[in-house]
């Protein structure tokens, strides 16, 4: 895939390219997203932000079940107002690579995080894997329990309560390549144990492999 990254007044300010690969072992399905940036005539700055970078939104059902309406703030300040819900069917719940789990797995650094519940009756579990050669590794996880799973590779400020910052730049004909690799299991429990194989065996894999970017 390529694409333009362009302003309000038509400038590219990056190009990207990039490849997808899928994969089925059992009842396991894997994309593999290696994403190439390149800046053209002018630096690039990507801010120190808390939002997302790759992202996913997940059924009602894999949402985390929660007992209180929430108020989240935006970069800018501005607030989302999430009421209290019906948790009928209502089964998620987060684990990363450190052990965490729960509403805590947000703002937490991890090679791994992994979403677990049922739908439709079936055990479910979404991985999301960190590769060592992206900038910010081992990322932080803005992942919440409505249903928005994300990992965040450019931002440190909000997630380390100011200890870090992060303004990640790109010179002008400079490049950078991100990768991420996502499972999604049905039927079938996937373990801590198979999670560390997994994030040790795409830790290896060379980008490379999938073409000239």
């Amino acid at each position: 895939m390529i694409a333009d990254w362009v302003r309000p007044n038509g400038y590219a300010l990056l190009k990207e390219k990039t490849i997808y690969v899928f994969s089925i072992k059992g009842n396991e399905f894997f994309i593999e997203r290696t994403s190439t940036l390149t800046a053209t005539d002018e630096p690039v700055v990507f801010k120190d932000v808390k939002d997302g970078f790759f992202s996913i939104r997940v059924a009602r059902e894999l949402e985390m079940p929660s007992q209180q309406a929430d108020i989240f703030l935006d970069a800018l300040g501005n607030e989302t107002k999430v009421p209290a819900m019906n948790n009928k069917g209502v089964t998620g719940m987060y684990y990363n690579s450190e052990g965490i789990k729960g509403d805590s797995v947000w703002s937490s650094q991890g090679r791994w995080a992994m979403l677990k519940g049922q739908k439709s009756g079936k055990e479910i579990t979404i991985g999301i894997f960190d590769h060592p050669s992206n900038v910010g590794y081992p990322a932080y996880w803005h992942a919440r329990g409505y249903g928005l799973f994300s990992i965040n590779p450019l931002g440190r400020k909000i997630f380390s309560n100011g200890k870090e910052e992060l303004n990640f730049s790109l010179k002008p004909g400079a490049s950078v390549t991100f990768r991420y690799k996502v499972l999604i299991a049905s039927g079938t429990k996937v373990t801590n144990d198979e999670m560390n194989k997994l994030a040790n065996e795409f830790g290896k894999e060379n980008w490379s492999m999938y073409g000239d970017q």
